[in-house]
C-alpha cells in the first residue's frame, strides 16, 4: 500500500490490492505521513487519542485492525484519515443509506484541507447515475465509497470494486457480522468472501459495543485471524445508571411513563414490540399535556414505512421531537450528542444491547439519566423472542438443491429456487454453515463435504441448540446487572472485560449504599484469563466478585461458579 498521491488517477487506480508487491506505507512527496498531524491539518484537533494512532498506524502499515470504542470516541476518524492517507478508495460498509449520506457529506466538507472525495452508491440513485458513479470510482476520482454489505452481496459489485484497487474495506457497526451480537444482518456474514473477491484489502471494523465473544466472532467472521484488536473506554461516568423493580406490568407501564414526562429531554424509550412503542408514545403525549407541558413524542419501528422512520429520525436529530419510543430497530445512525435520558420499558436480550442503546445518551458528555424498568417476568418474553430452532424443512431443501448442483450456489439464486420464504432460506444457511456443513466463497455456498441429509439435520440442530444455550446465558447476564445490589457500572464494565477497582458513586445501588468496595483473592483468575473446565470445555474470565466469578464458554455461554467451589474441586485450569 502506498500513500495518496496529490494528484487524481494514481497509479494503481484499477490494480487490485492482491496484485500489489506489498501493503506498507511508503512515504510520497508533499504529504503527511503522520495521523496526528493529518489529523490537525484536516480537523483541526490537537492530537489523536493513543488508540486511534495505533489503529490508524497499523492500517496504512496493511495490518487489519478491529477497534472497539465508545459513542463520540471518534471511530469513524480512524478509517477516514487512513484512507486520506493511502492510495485507492476506501470501501465503507455501512448499513443505513440516511448514515451513508451524513458520512459522504461530513467527508466532502473537507475538501478544501484534504483533496478527497466521497459518494454513496446505492438504491436512491437511479440506474444512469450509479453507471456514472461507478465511471468516477473505477477512474480513480473517488476516495470514499459507501455501499451496504446487501449490495456487496452482488457479484457486479464486487468485480467494479476489485477493479477500482481498494485500499481498506471499513466495516462500519461491526458487531453486526457477529450472530452473538446485537443488530445482527445475516449480509455482514458474508463480507469475509467479498472481501477476497475485491482484492483482499486491509480491514477496518469499528464498534462501538462488542464484548470478548462478540469481537472473536468478528475476527473469525471477517476472516482478520492477526488483527490488531483495540478494545477500552467503556466507562461513561456521565451517565447514571439505575434500575427500577416492579411487580406488576400496569404499575411498570405507569412508571415509564410518568418518568419519559417527568425527564428533561430530548430522551429514548426502548420497548419490546412494534405495539408498545405505539402505546407508550400515545400515552407519554396525553400525560404531557394533562401536566401542561405537551411533548412531541412518536413511536419507531420496523413496521412502519421507511419514509416515516427517516422523518422521525431527522426530526428527533434535528431538535423537532422530545421523545421516541422505539424497539431496538431504532439506534444505528443516530448523530445527537444532546440525549438526556435513556429508559429500557422492557428488558433487552442482552448487555451488548443494552449498552449500546444506552449509550446513545450523553454524547456532549453532560448528565444523562439510563433507567432499565424491570419485572423478573420479562425475562420469559426475551427467551421467546431468542429462541430460534432449526427449520428441517428448508434445510433439508437447501441440501437437496446444493447436491443437485454439484458446486457452489449464490444466495440470491437459492432464495429463488426455493419455495420459501427469503429469511427462511437465509436462516437455515446461517445454521448449516455456522455447523460446519457448508461453505461459503465468492463464487457462493456450497457442501463443505459429502454429508448425509438426516445427518446435516441433526448437526443443525445441535447447533442450534448450542446457540439458545448462549442466547438464553445472555438474558440470565442480563438478569444478573438488573439484580446485582453490586455496584451496576463495575458489573457492566466486568461483561466487557474493563475491571473499576471502586464502585463508580453514579449509579442507583453506591447512592443507596449497598454497592460496597468488594476486595477478592482471585488473582489466579484474572479478567480475560483463558481457562478450561474440565466438563464445558474452554472459557474467559468475563467478571470476578468476592465469592463467584462469571466465565464465558463457547459450548455454554455464560456460567457463574463459586470460586471456592472452583478452587475445592479444581474445576479450572489456567489455559
Amino acid at each position: 500500500m502506498r500513500l495518496r498521491s496529490a494528484v487524481r488517477g494514481h497509479p494503481t487506480a484499477g490494480r487490485p490490492a492482491a496484485d500489489r508487491e506489498d501493503r506498507h506505507v511508503t512515504t510520497t512527496q508533499g504529504e503527511a505521513t503522520d495521523p496526528g498531524e493529518m489529523a490537525r491539518r484536516v480537523f483541526g484537533w490537537d492530537g489523536l487519542r493513543p488508540p486511534q494512532a495505533e489503529a490508524i498506524e497499523a492500517a496504512i502499515a496493511g495490518r487489519d485492525v478491529l477497534a472497539v470504542l465508545p459513542t463520540g470516541y471518534g471511530k469513524s476518524a480512524i478509517y477516514q484519515l487512513a484512507g486520506m492517507m493511502a492510495e485507492g478508495p476506501c470501501v465503507v460498509v455501512s448499513p443505513l443509506i440516511a448514515l451513508q449520506t451524513d458520512q459522504c457529506e461530513g467527508l466532502n466538507s473537507l475538501a478544501d484541507r484534504a483533496p478527497t472525495r466521497s459518494m454513496a452508491i446505492n438504491s436512491s440513485l437511479g440506474a444512469r447515475q450509479q453507471a456514472d458513479a461507478w465511471d468516477e470510482v473505477v477512474a480513480g476520482r473517488v476516495d470514499f465509497l459507501f455501499l451496504t454489505p446487501e449490495q456487496l452481496a452482488k457479484r457486479e459489485v464486487l468485480d467494479r470494486v476489485r477493479e477500482a484497487g481498494p485500499s481498506f474495506l471499513a466495516v462500519d457497526e461491526a458487531h453486526c457480522v457477529s450472530a452473538w451480537g446485537h443488530d445482527f444482518r445475516p449480509d455482514y456474514l458474508r463480507l469475509g468472501a467479498a472481501r477476497h473477491r475485491m482484492g483482499s484489502p486491509t480491514v477496518i471494523a469499528l464498534t462501538a459495543t462488542a464484548s470478548t465473544p462478540v469481537r472473536e466472532e468478528i475476527v473469525d467472521r471477517l476472516a482478520i485471524p492477526d488483527a490488531l484488536v483495540l478494545a477500552g473506554g467503556f466507562d461513561r461516568s456521565e451517565l447514571h445508571l439505575a434500575v427500577r423493580r416492579h411487580v406488576e406490568d400496569d404499575d411498570k407501564q405507569d412508571a415509564v411513563v410518568e418518568r419519559a414526562v417527568e425527564l428533561a429531554g430530548p430522551g429514548l424509550v426502548y420497548a419490546a414490540t412494534r405495539r408498545s412503542t405505539e402505546e407508550y408514545a400515545e400515552r407519554i403525549a396525553a400525560l404531557s399535556t394533562e401536566a401542561g407541558r405537551p411533548l412531541s413524542v412518536r413511536a419507531y419501528h420496523a413496521g412502519q414505512q421507511a419514509a416515516v422512520r427517516e422523518e422521525t429520525l431527522g426530526a428527533f436529530v434535528d431538535g423537532g421531537l422530545d421523545v421516541v419510543v422505539a424497539t431496538s430497530a431504532f439506534g444505528m445512525g443516530i448523530d445527537k450528542e444532546d440525549v438526556r435520558f435513556v429508559l429500557h420499558a422492557d428488558i433487552p436480550d442482552s448487555l451488548d444491547t443494552y449498552y449500546q442503546e444506552v449509550g446513545r445518551a450523553g454524547r456532549d458528555r453532560d448528565p444523562a439519566t439510563i433507567e432499565l424498568h424491570y419485572r423478573s417476568e420479562d425475562l420469559g418474553l426475551r427467551s421467546f423472542f431468542s429462541s430460534h430452532n432449526a427449520d428441517e424443512e428448508v434445510i433439508r431443501s437447501v441440501i437437496a438443491h446444493l447436491r443437485r448442483a454439484d458446486g457452489p450456489v449464490r444466495l440470491t439464486h437459492l432464495k429463488k429456487a426455493l419455495d420459501v420464504g427469503a429469511k427462511r432460506v437465509t436462516g437455515a444457511v446461517n445454521l448449516l454453515e455456522a455447523a460446519g456443513v457448508l461453505t461459503s466463497g465468492r463464487r457462493g455456498v456450497a457442501l463443505a463435504e459429502d454429508v448425509k441429509t438426516g445427518e446435516a439435520v441433526r448437526r443443525a440442530e445441535e447447533t442450534s441448540d448450542t446457540l439458545e444455550r448462549i442466547e438464553r446465558s445472555r438474558i440470565e447476564m442480563m438478569r444478573g446487572y438488573a439484580e446485582t445490589d453490586g455496584c451496576r457500572r463495575q458489573f457492566l464494565l466486568g461483561y466487557f472485560g474493563e475491571e473499576l477497582a471502586d464502585p463508580c458513586g453514579n449509579c442507583d445501588t453506591c447512592d443507596a449504599g449497598t454497592a460496597v468496595d468488594i476486595t477478592h483473592d482471585a488473582d489466579d483468575f484474572p479478567l480475560q484469563a483463558a481457562v478450561v473446565h474440565r466438563e464445558w470445555g474452554s472459557g474467559i474470565v468475563m467478571s470476578v466478585d468476592d465469592d463467584r466469578l462469571t466465565v464465558f464458554f463457547a459450548e455454554q455461554g455464560y456460567r457463574t461458579l463459586s470460586l471456592d467451589r472452583v478452587r475445592e474441586q479444581d474445576l479450572l485450569i489456567r489455559a
